[in-house]
């Protein structure tokens, strides 16, 4: 168990988790998985500033999760639709 703990304490591995969770994001937009990609990205680029080990598990999962809800609720107000308003289209694509 204390291995896998330590694989989460690498700047790279968490900076590979954002690439994925973007990825995602494009197969399944919404802003889904964006915010957890953002979230996965700026815990790399914490730990690639303060050297893996800075932080514990605990602490990462705990910073993830935060700034993961924090860029999701900032995406949401920013970027979606005003309350009440729905998307029309009114042309097609082949037209």
């Amino acid at each position: 168990m204390a291995e896998i703990a330590s694989y989460w304490e690498l700047w790279w591995v968490w900076c590979a988790a954002a690439l994925i969770l973007a990825i995602l994001e494009v197969l399944a937009p919404g802003f889904v998985f964006l915010g957890f990609a953002l979230g996965a990205l700026a815990c790399g680029l914490f730990l690639a500033a303060l050297g893996s080990g800075a932080l514990g598990l605990p602490a990462l999962l705990f910073l993830f999760a935060a700034l993961s809800l924090i860029s999701w609720l900032l995406m949401r107000r920013y970027f979606a639709l005003p309350t009440g308003q729905v998307k029309n289209f009114d042309h097609d694509i082949n037209d």
